[in-house]
């Protein structure tokens, strides 16, 4: 909490407060109050108290010691891909998926003057979907640990020439004023948010309802093995609607994936495609079940 700059503390402090009268309610999220997480939160479920956690880790573990119910952490964007870190990040959790959102995102440009400004601060992620306006104003971008906290560093510096690309609450939030609004490089800009507790959601749960499922897998380092571990999904007709790899430690001899696929496990094609594929692997982890907020395809 004492790396969010001073304009943000104090209701910092507030919102830890509240949550710890009541952790059960509490979904943690990663930034400063006013920030895309902090509305996800509050979208995903309007009764829940929202804390907000400087890092990543910070609200993981935040439902790992019991400090929050939930977690809401930003994935992946339409614009500008997957969230940094993300990837390693859930499965040494050892959290568990249980629900998705997707959020429309828009930014505007804030600061203390009208400009001109020689530098941006904001999240790695929203100044990549930012690229365009900033390039051609002749912006820096400057990387912060999330966009509503890079609008109280800004005003915390007091420099006329600096601004920040947040939401538009932050500007509120924090005594800036608006100079732009929708400087988002694509109209349809779009996050995807994952829920993460302690426990995997019940299969109740997921009673009359499209299940999306999430998982890990490393194949074994032969030829062929990745296609021969994903043939179990087309044969048994199973949607992967992701697949994307990384790299896990610095020896390069072995590629982790991250997938989803619409079922669940229980469904006889999801468990003939996750058995074929497991027979394929060196390791292979579900990381949820959840109910797919949004059709794909």
């Amino acid at each position: 909490m004492h790396s969010f700059p001073a304009p943000a503390l104090a209701r910092v402090e507030e919102m830890s407060q509240a949550a710890a009268a009541d952790p059960a309610r509490v979904i943690a999220f990663q930034g400063a109050p006013g920030c895309n997480g902090h509305r996800a939160a509050l979208e995903y479920d309007p009764a829940c108290l929202p804390l907000p956690c400087f890092s990543f880790e910070d609200a993981l573990d935040a439902v790992k010691d019991g400090t929050a119910g939930r977690a809401i952490i930003p994935i992946e964007n339409s614009q500008h891909g997957r969230v940094a870190d993300i990837h390693f990040l859930l499965p040494e959790s050892g959290l568990f998926i249980t629900g998705e959102h997707f959020v429309p995102i828009t930014y505007a440009l804030m600061a203390l003057s009208d400009g001109p400004f020689a530098a941006a601060y904001s999240h790695p992620q929203a100044l990549g979907q930012t690229r365009r306006y900033l390039r051609a104003r002749g912006i820096v971008p400057m990387a912060y640990a999330d966009t509503a906290g890079a609008a109280a560093y800004v005003a915390e510096m007091g420099d006329p020439r600096a601004c920040a690309v947040a939401p538009h609450i932050a500007a509120e939030l924090y005594g800036l004023k608006i100079v732009a609004e929708g400087i988002e490089d694509s109209a349809d800009n779009t996050t995807r948010f994952v829920v993460l507790a302690r426990d995997p959601l019940p299969a109740a749960a997921l009673t009359g309802r499209t299940a999306m499922t999430t998982f890990v897998f490393e194949v074994k380092n032969i030829p062929a093995a990745l296609y021969k571990a994903l043939g179990g999904f087309a044969t048994n007709g199973v949607n992967m609607t992701k697949l994307e790899s990384y790299q896990k430690g610095a020896s390069f001899a072995a590629t982790t994936f991250y997938a989803d696929i619409v079922g669940a496990p229980g469904d006889p094609a999801v468990d003939r495609a996750l058995e074929e594929l497991a027979f394929h692997c060196k390791e292979l982890r579900v990381l949820g079940t959840y109910p797919q907020e949004l059709a794909r395809g």
